[in-house]
């Protein structure tokens, strides 16, 4: 029994030592671009994956491995060092191209900002800035002023709040309008939207209590009358956003619950989801609320998102009456809810837009959303010729037609038509050529069916 472990130990000591590995050429090299402290760290990783690696060998066969050498191991930790290093420089934010033809793709970080917006960030809010200044007064001016300013011209309400994003906004609504009582809400529309956003959880942790009424398909205006109550302290309605009932469905209209919420002498609350303000009926998006309908048929207190169908940052919009919305400013809550100047940047090039009517021309996934499908085939045959040129490589291209989608929660029924890029290889299978163009840099984001790689040109600018 003796032997065996003698043989071990002696290939244990020759595992490198962190401090061997760390003064390897390769290690010395990354020292630059990964720092000191982090590749110490990595380097302690891997000499410990190498040891268990010998060890689990060992346990596994009874004895040590062969053909362990002091160089081979070097070799392979060098070899995990520079690979753990990589996989760690790619694990951050990066720009990919989306070809998913997915507009608001959530993962790939919903609405992609316009030159103006990216403008904004790096020349006029990266530095030193004016966001609690006045520079006209030389006073101190409110956060978000600007911003807010605008969206009452867009939409037509009293007043405006900017918080980091929409399940805030709701947070902040239900906790100050509602915390101390009762909220109603239609059953069908307790909805979870992407990323654990549950309704219910939402008015749980801001303190109201939820009422429900009505069923999961149909609720009637006689429900909300029979819950109100001396404890009622808010009518609440919510867009489904990512799901549609269709069939035997209905509900009341937003101004009959504005009416009956009013004559109760309560405020009605609509989370609007995706935050529309331009009308894109034409293109699909019927179904998606506009904010200044919202207002005008009633509705007090309205949430909304920046970075859907707004085409902007993330960040939760709320416009209403100035009453409803001056208590949320003046809540402490709000405080941990602000936005940043950053935001705040993107935001108010981006309603600039809006307000200019360019919002289709320079909001990039307005005019995405907007792209005629011819074009998109015109651009796609463009780029077939340019990969394929005279049809000799292995790598064959052809144009298919098919369907867009918007994300974000916005239109799930909406599929804008399209022209895809169908990608075949004679050698390699299409999980293949997926990750090969993942793996790419910058990283192709595509999507495989019936055995072809498609490309969706609708999400891919130009200059890429």
């Amino acid at each position: 029994m003796s032997k065996p472990q003698k043989v071990e130990a002696s290939v244990l000591r020759m595992i490198p030592s962190v401090d061997q590995l760390l003064r390897t050429n390769e290690a010395m090299a990354l020292r630059t671009s990964i720092g000191i402290r982090r590749l110490t760290a990595i380097a302690r990783l891997v000499t410990a994956e190498i040891r268990s690696l010998v060890q689990s060998e060992q346990n596994r066969e009874g004895r040590t491995a062969n053909g362990h050498t002091a160089t081979t191991l070097l070799a392979e930790a060098v070899h995990r060092l520079e690979e753990t290093c990589k996989a760690d420089g790619l694990a951050g934010i990066r720009h990919v191209v989306n070809a998913t033809g997915v507009v608001l793709h959530t993962n790939l970080g919903r609405a992609p900002l316009s030159k103006a917006a990216c403008e904004a960030i790096a020349v006029e809010a990266a530095r030193y800035c004016t966001l609690e200044y006045d520079s006209v007064t030389g006073a101190r001016g409110r956060r978000g002023s600007r911003v807010e300013s605008l969206l009452k011209n867009l939409t037509g309400a009293e007043d405006a709040l900017v918080v980091n994003n929409c399940a805030a906004a709701a947070l902040l609504i239900l906790a100050v309008l509602a915390g101390d009582g009762e909220t109603i809400v239609s059953r069908g529309e307790l909805v979870e939207i992407g990323g654990d956003f549950r309704v219910p959880d939402v008015m749980a942790n801001s303190g109201t209590q939820m009422i429900e009424v009505g069923t999961t398909n149909r609720t009637r205006l006689e429900d909300y009358r029979r819950a109100l109550n001396e404890k009622t302290r808010l009518i609440m309605r919510v867009h489904p956003s990512n799901y549609r009932i269709i069939g035997f469905a209905s509900s009341p209209q937003l101004s009959e619950l504005a009416t009956l919420a009013h004559e109760a002498k309560l405020p009605l609350y609509e989370d609007a989801g995706s935050g529309l303000l331009t009308d894109l009926s034409q293109y699909g998006l019927g179904d998606e609320p506009l904010v200044r309908r919202l207002v005008a048929d009633g509705a007090d207190v309205i949430s909304f998102s920046g970075d859907k169908l707004l085409g902007s940052a993330q960040a939760g919009l709320i416009v209403g009456k100035a009453d409803l919305v001056e208590r949320l400013r003046k809540h402490p809550l709000y405080r941990a809810l602000r936005s940043d100047k950053l935001r705040l940047a993107a935001l108010e090039a981006t309603l600039d837009a809006h307000q200019r009517n360019t919002a289709l021309d320079e909001i990039p996934a307005l005019h995405m959303l907007t792209l005629p499908a011819t074009e998109i085939e015109n651009r796609a045959r463009l780029i077939i010729h340019k990969i394929t040129g005279d049809g000799s490589s292995p790598l064959k291209a052809s144009v298919l037609p098919g369907e867009s989608a918007i994300g974000g929660g916005a239109g799930p029924t909406t599929a804008p038509p399209t022209s895809l890029i169908a990608l075949a290889h004679e050698r390699l299978s299409a999980q293949e050529i997926e990750t090969l163009l993942r793996k790419s840099s910058p990283p192709i984001i595509s999507r495989i069916s019936d055995g072809k790689v498609l490309l969706d040109i609708r999400t891919v600018f130009p200059d890429e």
